[in-house]
């Protein structure tokens, strides 16, 4: 079902699910101890709900299938796979030790989304 969809809208549910997931990882600090997959599915509940203008595109019927849901499922999952499996840039990786040897911090990184969390919250720290 997942697949006969537009591919707008295939490529704004992808959107979403990325923006949710790095979103609610930064909401807890990337931490994989805070980390819950219930907490995750209500954020995403939430997004489609007052955010997504896709779901407008989709059928009443699509959206009630088990079907639709367990591709939808399958689907988070392997977003979320690639979003931790893709290392963070070289430049990322060259700012971030810049900035932490210049403030003596030290945190761990381990793809390039949390790369960017933690480069952002290093550069708030620089500048405070």
């Amino acid at each position: 079902m997942l697949k006969e969809l537009p591919s707008g809208v295939k490529s704004s549910i992808t959107r979403s699910i990325t923006t949710v997931f790095e979103n609610y990882m930064a909401s807890i600090e990337w931490s994989e101890e805070k980390f819950s997959m219930e907490s995750f599915v209500e954020k995403w509940r939430e997004y489609i709900n007052d955010n997504a203008t896709w779901m407008e595109k989709i059928s009443e019927d699509v959206k009630q299938s088990p079907e639709f849901h367990a591709e939808l499922a399958d689907k988070m999952n392997k977003v979320i796979e690639k979003i931790l499996n893709e290392p963070p840039s070289e430049e990322q990786v060259a700012s971030i030790e810049m900035i932490q040897e210049e403030l003596g911090t030290h945190y761990d990184y381990a793809c390039k989304a949390e790369a960017s969390y933690v480069e952002s919250i290093l550069k708030q720290k620089q500048s405070s």
